[in-house]
C-alpha cells in the first residue's frame, strides 16, 4: 500500500508558476514510477510528467519545456515546478505511483489560471 497525498495548488494569473508537491508513505521503496496526471472538466485524465525509476523523466507534450518533474527519494516526496501557466492548464492534479501490479493516486489539488 501506497498512500499520497498532493498540495500546492491554487489560483494564479496567466504567466505565473506553481509548485506541486507530493508526499509518498507507506510503501514508497517499491514505486517503480511516479508521476503527475491532471484532469479538467469534461476531458479525460491525461499525463503530465513522470519518473521511471533508475531511468528516464517523460512529460506530456503540451509541457513544451514550461514544467519540470523532480524526486526526492529521501523524503519521499516528488514536486511538479510548473512556470508559464496558462488557462489551459487549469485542472485537478492527481499524484500517482506505481507499484506493480498496482497503481496509487493521490486525492488531486486544483490548479486554476485565471486573470
Amino acid at each position: 500500500q501506497v498512500q499520497l497525498v498532493e498540495s500546492g495548488g491554487g489560483l494564479v494569473q496567466p504567466g505565473g508558476s506553481l509548485r506541486l508537491s507530493c508526499a509518498a508513505s507507506g510503501n514508497s521503496s517499491s514505486i517503480t514510477v511516479s508521476g503527475w496526471y491532471r484532469q479538467a472538466p469534461g476531458k479525460y485524465r491525461e499525463l503530465v510528467a513522470n519518473i521511471i525509476t533508475g531511468s528516464s523523466t517523460n512529460y506530456g507534450a503540451f509541457v513544451k519545456g514550461r514544467f519540470t518533474m523532480s524526486r526526492d527519494d529521501v523524503k519521499n516526496m516528488w514536486y511538479l515546478q510548473m512556470n508559464n501557466l496558462q488557462p489551459e492548464d487549469t485542472a485537478a492534479y492527481y499524484c500517482n505511483a506505481i507499484v506493480r501490479p498496482r497503481s496509487y493516486w493521490g486525492q488531486g489539488t486544483q490548479v486554476t489560471v485565471s486573470s
